[in-house]
């Protein structure tokens, strides 16, 4: 029985790389769903599943975030894992799809959701902005956003795992050390930055284009761009990767995880010597290669 991946936008469901891969649950905001009917959805999912792991963006609305602990809250369930990511909205894509991919594989629930954490570190997500005067989510200096107000001028930034600014032209983008592929989705900027200059000088295995998320103009602070994210795309790379981080126990509420934090009650392990991290390095062009 798979673990439910569960998201908040219907944006955010990346099409499956192969036909084993499930899609991923609508948890509506509360203007588009009275709250008995999200408690019956949720009461389903769960009934069905066992466990369901709910991926939401930082950015989304208050009243969104609250329906959702709402929702936990009232059916006392310690089997809804709520996972805030920081990620860009096409990185949140990405994540998602990944954790759809991982729900299918012999790992228990716990071991899905703390995986979250560890696979983000692993998304290249940024974007090609004409502007970033209204950009808030990476540190942009006085000089960028002066630079910003000159005609023709365009940025690129990576938001995570570190942030990254540089204008078009001067410097670049430090990429990642692994195999990747890279998932594009254009907004209203006519560039053809990303695969000519940064696909080849992040050396990536493969691109793809998809519809531009709903949410990314307010999260990059213009319509103007062309957003990106760079992931490990082979499942087998992922699970061994998840697989390389010793399993540890929540003290609190007893279901398995990897890494520091559980990924349904947010406890951190409660001994420091026993927290673990995944070890190794993914090399480029040997994904197969990482070691525990």
């Amino acid at each position: 029985m798979p673990t439910a991946i569960a998201v908040t936008s219907a944006d955010l469901v990346l099409p499956p790389t192969d036909r084993q891969t499930p899609t991923a649950a609508l948890l509506h905001s509360p203007d588009a769903q009275p709250l008995d009917a999200a408690l019956a959805d949720m009461q389903v999912l769960v009934e069905q599943n066992g466990y369901v792991i709910a991926l939401y963006p930082a950015s989304i609305p208050a009243a969104h975030e609250r329906r959702l602990h709402t929702v936990r809250s009232v059916l006392e369930s310690d089997r809804i894992a709520l996972l805030k990511l920081d990620l860009p909205p096409l990185g949140v894509s990405v994540l998602v799809r990944q954790l759809r991919q991982l729900s299918i594989c012999d790992f228990s629930a716990g071991v899905v959701a703390s995986a979250a954490r560890l696979l983000s570190h692993y998304i290249y997500a940024g974007a090609l902005l004409n502007s970033v005067t209204k950009l808030d989510r990476v540190p942009v200096s006085l000089k960028s956003h002066a630079k910003s107000w000159v005609p023709g001028s365009q940025f690129g930034v990576v938001a995570n795992p570190t942030p990254q600014l540089i204008r078009i032209g001067n410097g670049d983008l430090t990429g990642p050390e692994f195999a990747t592929q890279l998932l594009v989705a254009k907004g209203h900027l006519q560039s053809e930055w990303v695969k000519s200059t940064l696909a080849p000088a992040w050396q990536v295995q493969g691109m793809q284009e998809t519809a531009l998320p709903a949410d990314s103009p307010r999260w990059w602070g213009t319509p103007r761009m062309v957003e990106f994210a760079a992931f490990l795309p082979d499942i087998s790379v992922i699970y061994q990767l998840v697989s390389s981080v010793r399993r540890e126990v929540c003290t609190w509420c007893g279901i398995e995880l990897i890494g520091d934090r559980c990924g349904f009650c947010s406890a951190p392990l409660a001994a420091v010597e026993n927290r673990t991290h995944a070890t190794g390095v993914l090399g480029q062009g040997t994904p197969m290669n990482h070691g525990s």
